[in-house]
């Protein structure tokens, strides 16, 4: 349990990055009051993590519907991983993790960023919704691993609700330079975690 709780916690930390957030968030709420950008913060949070759970405990039930394995979905979960673990070693942002310049313009616009772009996709976009398909599909019927992996998911977005909410302390603190340093090394964690998930895949199917 130990090492499902550990395993986790750092695979749903390093594809969320609380701290390369911060530099976004400061970002695309620039302007705005310190009370708003509290506000659009904790309702962001609140959104994705519905949006988690509710993924985590369906999403099992929506792949077999559609007659697609665990397997099947390690390999297209870790190649996915993987892309986005090659876009935080290079400080890239595309459609997987980030909006568009369109979709950013359009967001600043509304003056309120808190679902979009905020909870989905810089939150709850599709490495994490990956990421928690996975874990909790690993624990089976275990009760006790799912509620583990859960409490994972809450304790993670603690951690990114208390970064958007520093988030201009700590641009101020680290600068991007160094909020990309840290997104860069762990991007070669999930790079290696993204591989291990495909090599699972392919075991799971004896193709290795």
């Amino acid at each position: 349990m130990t090492e499902l709780l550990l395993d986790s916690f750092i695979l749903l930390f390093v594809v969320i990055d609380p701290v390369g957030l911060a530099p976004i968030y400061a970002g695309i709420t620039h302007g705005d009051s310190p009370a708003q950008r509290q506000r659009m913060a904790i309702r962001g949070v609140a959104i994705a993590g519905v949006i988690l759970i509710a993924f985590g405990l369906l999403g099992d039930a929506l792949l077999r519907s559609l007659a697609v394995g665990l397997p099947a979905f390690q390999i297209a979960g870790g190649l996915l991983l993987f892309l986005l673990a090659v876009e935080m070693v290079f400080a890239r942002h595309s459609g997987i993790r980030a909006a568009t310049p369109r979709e950013q313009k359009e967001a600043v616009q509304r003056r309120d960023v808190s679902v979009f772009p905020l909870a989905i996709p810089l939150i709850a976009g599709p490495g994490a919704l990956t990421t928690v398909l996975l874990r909790v599909g690993e624990s089976g019927d275990d009760l006790l691993a799912i509620g583990l992996v859960l409490a994972v998911i809450v304790a993670v977005l603690m951690l990114a609700l208390a970064s958007l909410l520093m988030a201009t302390r700590i641009l101020r603190l680290m600068g991007e330079t160094g909020a990309n340093v840290i997104s860069r090394v762990l991007g070669v964690v999930l790079a290696a975690l993204a591989v291990q998930y495909v090599l699972n895949g392919l075991q799971a199917q004896a193709v290795i």
